[in-house]
């Protein structure tokens, strides 16, 4: 488990280049993250490429809170990271939180590729 003295605060987007319903593309350094600001206004971040193929996921189709990977129509929900087809999968997520006017992403310091869901 990754503690928070271990992970490192990002600041990888202002909160005018994600509008509600919007997912993008942004970067941590080099590594992608796809960042989703859900209709009720909540940010989500996720590893940037599909979990099957390593394709970007900001190329995918979006229909609500589901994202269709566009190399393989894998789908996943954007509000859990949860794969829908097939449901054997998940995205690796990423805490985020809103610095003011500012998207910030926890990328965990100790060597680990992600954070686990809390």
């Amino acid at each position: 488990m990754v503690t928070d003295h271990e992970l490192g605060w990002t600041v990888v987007a202002g909160i005018d280049e994600l509008w509600e319903g919007d997912v993008g593309e942004f970067y941590a350094d080099d590594l992608p993250i796809l960042l989703v600001h859900l209709r009720n206004g909540e940010l989500r971040a996720f590893a940037g490429t599909c979990p099957h193929a390593g394709f970007r996921l900001a190329d995918g189709d979006i229909d609500g809170d589901v994202l269709t990977c566009s190399a393989h129509s894998w789908e996943f929900d954007l509000d859990t990271g949860a794969g829908l087809n097939p449901d054997n999968c998940r995205l690796q997520r990423y805490l985020v939180r809103r610095d003011g006017d500012r998207i910030a992403v926890a990328i965990p310091q100790n060597g680990e590729t992600h954070v686990a869901d809390r």
